[in-house]
């Protein structure tokens, strides 16, 4: 059963019986059901939300960055122990940075997993020349909004087809963001748990991040790909348990 957050304006699944030390943040298109096999176990006090846009959550009233989405689940530390661990996973992981960035005296730790908070060599690929020339003649009003959608849809990643309305708008901004100055913010250890078959936050992602990051730890897990909570749910518990506060 969903609990309610942050005065009502968050939802997600609380887990244990005591004051949470745990939040986890899932992922782009996934919601708070990614993480029942790191927490029902038990042994663990967390809150697990839906992040907006998601799940039991109705989407932002604007296109929002990972910064905003950092601020609107922020009260919900309040509910929790006084100094607390972050579990983001891949979009969560965008939003946990930016949480650990701005509330340094109240997160203990960051459990970071297949979170594309660096662009790979090479990974940078322009739309196709037809699709470019299209959005630049509909900018001028010689191509319709229809024809557009439909090249969208030819055209776009699974993410970019699936999402609709400000959701398309708030995937558009943040693939676009440099977490570089959040992340040179991040004072508190870090756990790496990655998969060395994630394509969508290769491995080379981790390496650089345990490279910059002062305190990080990089697990790999062998044969795992991207939804790393729901093939190795182990993994991200341990690694929740050596940042316990």
């Amino acid at each position: 059963m969903l609990s309610s957050f942050a005065d009502s304006r968050l939802f997600g699944q609380r887990y244990g019986s005591g004051t949470p030390w745990v939040l986890a943040l899932h992922g782009w298109r996934r919601d708070h059901r990614d993480f029942e096999a790191v927490f029902s176990p038990g042994g663990l006090d967390a809150v697990v939300l839906d992040l907006p846009g998601f799940g039991s959550a109705p989407p932002p009233p604007t296109a929002w960055g990972s910064a905003e989405y950092a601020e609107a689940v922020a009260p919900v530390l309040e509910e929790m122990q006084a100094r607390v661990v972050v579990l983001g996973h891949s979009f969560g992981g965008r939003v946990a940075v930016h949480l650990a960035a701005a509330r340094p005296e109240q997160i203990a730790g960051l459990v970071l997993s297949g979170a594309p908070l660096h662009h790979p060599l090479g990974s940078r690929v322009k739309p196709p020349l037809a699709f470019r020339l299209a959005r630049q003649m509909a900018s001028h009003g010689f191509v319709t909004q229809q024809r557009m959608e439909s090249l969208r849809q030819r055209y776009g990643s699974d993410d970019y087809k699936a999402a609709t309305g400000v959701m398309r708008d708030v995937l558009v901004r943040s693939l676009g963001e440099d977490y570089s100055s959040v992340l040179a913010a991040v004072s508190c250890p870090v756990e790496l748990v990655w998969g060395d078959n994630d394509t969508a936050a290769p491995l080379a992602v981790a390496k650089r991040l345990e490279a910059e990051l002062p305190e990080a730890h990089l697990v790999v897990c062998p044969g795992a790909g991207h939804l790393t909570p729901l093939t190795v749910p182990d993994e991200l518990r341990s690694a929740i348990g050596r940042l316990r506060p």
